[in-house]
């Protein structure tokens, strides 16, 4: 048995997993999960994630993954995406930790209702409240990027991925990455990386 993604076609969340399997050139079926029809919460697939949200990932063992940073840990394990030192880890993971918590909520929820499901003027309020704290994340980034040509080890990693799912299309949510120059010679870096996918592959 391959791996099989159980997943949300635009999702950043569920790219980030794409990108990582492409480019450790890891055979996986996909599986794709209707979010607007809410598949993923009937019974079937509640049983793979308790918190009923894509990606999931099932192992050749068959065993289910759930969260988009815990599977690129997982995945990433004993590759050169994943640091081998304590410290370079928990940089890494420090990354993953910002990226959930200070990043995605803003940047990908805004493109969720703009972009995918096309009601901006339903969630206007929303999104207005959205754009500072999703500005604040991207300065933090264009900041480290400053100085460094990838997040961590100066060499890219599962931080990279991480944090490249939901940037590079930071546009669809409204924020606007020309002014980020630092942001875009990044996205432009992470491009070039072999056996790199766009987020509709």
């Amino acid at each position: 048995m391959v791996f099989r993604l159980y997943q949300s076609q635009p999702s950043g969340n569920c790219y980030k997993i794409r990108l990582l399997l492409s480019q450790l050139q890891i055979e996986f079926e996909k599986v794709e999960i209707d979010i607007f029809q809410k598949e993923t919460r009937t019974p079937e697939f509640l049983e793979k994630n308790l918190n009923g949200r894509v990606p999931v990932l099932e192992t050749e063992e068959g065993k289910f993954l759930a969260e988009s940073n815990a599977i690129l840990y997982y995945l990433s394990d004993e590759t050169h995406f994943l640091p081998n030192s304590r410290w370079e880890r928990a940089q890494i993971l420090q990354w993953l930790f910002f990226e959930q918590y200070s990043h995605e909520p803003y940047i990908a929820t805004s493109r969720y209702w703009i972009s995918l499901l096309k009601q901006p003027e339903k969630y206007q309020d929303l999104i207005n409240q959205k754009r500072d704290p999703g500005y604040a994340a991207l300065q933090v980034i264009e900041k480290h990027l400053t100085n460094h040509p990838f997040f961590v080890l100066d060499q890219y990693t599962i931080a990279d991925i991480a944090l490249f799912a939901y940037t590079h299309v930071a546009d669809e949510g409204g924020f606007e990455l020309n002014k980020f120059p630092h942001i875009l010679n990044w996205i432009e870096r992470v491009k070039e990386q072999p056996n790199y996918i766009p987020i509709t592959a």
